[in-house]
C-alpha cells in the first residue's frame, strides 16, 4: 500500500479528515470543473505605490484523464506585451513572442510580475503535485483580518517541477475555502504569502476572485491578483499545442 493510502487509512481509523481530500476540496473551491476562461489582472505595489500592472487572458482545460489543468495564456497589457502568449500542458511551460515567432521553455518559478510567478497565473489543482500532510486545526486571520477555523496542511511536491517546492495552506473547516498560503523554496527559505480574499458565486459555487501576495522579505512588496470575466468556454484542443502558438488568434 503507499504512503498516501496508508496515510488516508491511519485518517479514517482515527476519525480525523484525510488531508488529501481536504486539498482535493479547497482545489475545488478555486478552480471550476470545466473548460473555462478568465481575465487575471495583476498590479505590484512597493511602500503602498502602484509600481506595475499586467492583464492576462487564462484559457484552462483539465488532462483528458482527468488530472491537472493545461492553460493558454494571452497577455492583454501592458501595450508592449500584448498577444504574448504563455502555455501550461502537464510539466511544460512555453512563453511564446510572436514577434520573434519562437516558443522558449521557461520556469514556473520565474517571476513575471512582482511576487506573481509564472506558475502563479495558471490554474493548477495542488492535489495532483503535492501529498497534503495534516498539521494541526487552528485559529488563523484571513486576509480581512477575520478569524477562522483551519485545517493547516503541510504540502510536499511530488514531483520537481512545481512551482514551490514545500507550501503550508490554511484551509476553512467549514466550507473548505483557501484562507492563505506560505510558499517556500527548496532551501527552506520563505518566498510569499498569500491570502486568497473577496469570495462571490463565479461559475456555479463561491471562489476567490483576490489573491494578495506578501513578500518572504519585504512585507512592503505587494502584488495583488484579481480575477474577472469568469466563463464557461469551450478550448480547443489545438490552442493546447506548442506548434500552434504561432496560428494563435484571439477571438
Amino acid at each position: 500500500m503507499s504512503g498516501l493510502l496508508l496515510a488516508s487509512a491511519a485518517c479514517m481509523a482515527q476519525g480525523t479528515p484525510d488531508p488529501q481530500e481536504i486539498l482535493a476540496a479547497s482545489d475545488a473551491v478555486r478552480n471550476p470543473d470545466k473548460p473555462f476562461s478568465l481575465v487575471t489582472n495583476l498590479t505590484e505595489f512597493r511602500d503602498g505605490k502602484q509600481v506595475g500592472e499586467m492583464s492576462l487572458s487564462i484559457y484552462a482545460k483539465s488532462e483528458p484523464s482527468g488530472g491537472q489543468y493545461r492553460n493558454l495564456v494571452r497577455f492583454i497589457a501592458p501595450a508592449r506585451d500584448v498577444n504574448k502568449l504563455m502555455l501550461k500542458t502537464g510539466n511544460d511551460l512555453w512563453f511564446f513572442d510572436p514577434s520573434s515567432k519562437a516558443s522558449i521553455r521557461m520556469s514556473p518559478q520565474q517571476r513575471l510580475l512582482g511576487q506573481a510567478a509564472n506558475g502563479d497565473v495558471v490554474t493548477v489543482n495542488l492535489a495532483k503535485d503535492y501529498r497534503a500532510k495534516l498539521d494541526a486545526q487552528e485559529d488563523v486571520q484571513d486576509g480581512d483580518r477575520q478569524t477562522r477555523k483551519s485545517y493547516k496542511l503541510a504540502l510536499a511536491a511530488s514531483t520537481p517541477d512545481v512551482t514551490y517546492h514545500k507550501i503550508e495552506l490554511w484551509v476553512d473547516t467549514a466550507n473548505k475555502r483557501p484562507i492563505k498560503g506560505k510558499f517556500y523554496a527548496e532551501s527552506g527559505r520563505l518566498l510569499k504569502t498569500a491570502y486568497y480574499r473577496k469570495y462571490e458565486k463565479q461559475l456555479g459555487t463561491e471562489r476567490p476572485t483576490e489573491t494578495v501576495i506578501i513578500d518572504g522579505l519585504d512585507p512592503k512588496w505587494v502584488t495583488v491578483m484579481r480575477y474577472s470575466d469568469w466563463a464557461w468556454r469551450e478550448v480547443p484542443e489545438a490552442w493546447l499545442q506548442r506548434d500552434y502558438l504561432p496560428r494563435f488568434k484571439p477571438e
